[in-house]
C-alpha cells in the first residue's frame, strides 16, 4: 500500500503540480487508509473493496469526524484509486461505491432589526466614523456583496430614483434600491469625502468609498472597519461584511414571503442559492410559534408539569 500512495503523491506533485497545503492534506488522508488496511491485513490496492472503505468511514463518523471532513477523505481515496486504476489495471474503483454522509447545511448569522437599528443608532462626525457608517448602511439597506461596495463609484447612486448600479459576479450589473438612511447616510459621506484627514491627496477620484490615503478602500480595509464598529457600537456580536448582506436578505423575505424578488435583489443565478434563506425565516416563524401558540412545545410542557404537580381526578 504503501508503495502505491508514494506513488500517488508523486505523480500529484510532479504532474498536477499541486500546491504543498493540498499534497499535505492528501498524504494525511492516505495515511488513514493505510493504517486501516494494515489492521485488516490487506497488502495491495486490489485486496480493498468498498465494503472496507465503508468501515473506515462509520470509523470515522464514530470518532465524530464532520460530514465534510469525510467527504473530503472520500474524495482522496477516489483520487488514488482512479490512479491506481489507471497503472496496474485494477478493474473498478472502489470507492465510486460509497457515499459521504451528507453535510448538514450551516444557515448564515444575521441580526435581528432590533440589533441593527442598535449597530446604527451612532451618528459620527469624524471622517472615518462617517464613511464607516455609510459603508453599513448602505450593505445593509441594499444588500451588496463587499466586492459590490468597494467597486462601486460615486455616479453608480442614482439620488432621484434611489438606487445603486450594481456590478455583481461576472461583471452581472443589476440596479438595487437604497432606503432612505442609506441615501441620507452617503450625502453625509460625500459631504466629507475629500477632505482628508491625512491632507493627503485622492488618488481615485470617482471611488465612492475610499481609504484615508486617498485610494479605493480595500475589502480588508472595510472588514476591519467594520469590525471596529461592530466592537463599540454592537452588541458585542462580531460582524462582518456578508452578515450584513444576510440581514438584509432575511428581513426583506421575512416581510414580503417574496423568494424571487430577493434572489433578484440579491443577484443570485440560481435561486436555490436563496432558498437558505426561507429556513431562516422557517426558524423565526417556528419561534414565534412556540412563544405563542397555546398548544405549541413550549407551552405544552408547562402544562404537563402542572398537571403532573396537580393532575384532575
Amino acid at each position: 500500500m504503501q508503495r502505491w500512495t508514494a506513488k500517488f503523491l508523486s505523480h500529484l506533485k510532479s504532474e498536477r503540480q499541486l500546491s504543498p497545503h493540498t499534497l499535505i492534506a492528501y498524504e494525511r488522508d492516505l495515511k488513514t487508509l493505510i493504517e486501516f488496511a494494515d489492521a485488516q491485513g490487506l497488502e495491495a490496492p486490489s485486496d480493498i473493496t468498498s465494503v472496507h472503505l465503508r468501515a473506515l468511514i462509520s470509523q470515522g463518523h464514530r470518532r465524530g469526524l464532520s460530514g465534510r471532513s469525510q467527504q473530503r477523505k472520500l474524495s482522496a481515496f477516489r483520487s488514488f484509486f482512479d490512479y491506481v486504476t489507471r497503472e496496474s489495471g485494477l478493474e473498478n474503483n472502489p470507492a465510486q461505491l460509497v457515499s459521504a454522509p451528507k453535510t448538514g447545511k450551516k444557515l448564515p448569522k444575521v441580526l435581528d432589526p432590533d440589533q441593527m437599528a442598535k449597530l446604527l443608532t451612532p451618528n459620527p462626525t469624524r471622517w472615518h466614523g462617517v464613511r464607516d457608517k455609510a459603508m453599513i448602511e448602505l450593505l445593509y439597506s441594499s444588500g451588496l456583496r463587499l466586492s459590490e461596495l468597494t467597486v462601486a463609484d460615486k455616479d453608480s447612486i442614482s439620488w432621484h430614483d434611489r438606487t445603486i448600479l450594481v456590478q455583481g459576479k461576472g461583471r452581472k450589473e443589476r440596479l438595487v434600491p437604497v432606503g432612505g438612511h442609506a441615501i441620507s447616510a452617503v450625502k453625509q459621506w460625500l459631504s466629507v469625502r475629500d477632505q482628508l484627514p491625512t491632507k493627503g491627496n485622492i488618488i481615485d477620484s470617482n471611488a465612492l468609498f475610499i481609504s484615508e490615503r486617498g485610494a479605493r478602500i480595500s475589502p480588508s480595509g472595510v472588514q476591519a472597519r467594520i469590525k471596529a464598529w461592530s466592537r463599540q457600537s454592537g452588541d458585542g456580536v462580531s460582524i462582518h461584511p456578508h452578515m450584513l448582506r444576510h440581514s438584509f436578505a432575511s428581513h426583506i423575505l421575512e416581510s414580503s414571503g417574496d423568494l424571487r424578488s430577493v434572489q433578484e435583489l440579491l443577484g443570485h443565478a440560481d435561486i436555490s442559492t436563496t432558498q437558505i434563506y426561507t429556513h431562516l425565516d422557517f426558524q423565526h416563524l417556528a419561534s414565534v410559534y412556540d412563544t405563542a401558540h397555546p398548544r405549541a412545545s413550549r407551552q405544552t410542557k408547562k402544562a404537563n408539569a402542572k398537571n403532573e404537580s396537580g393532575s384532575p381526578q
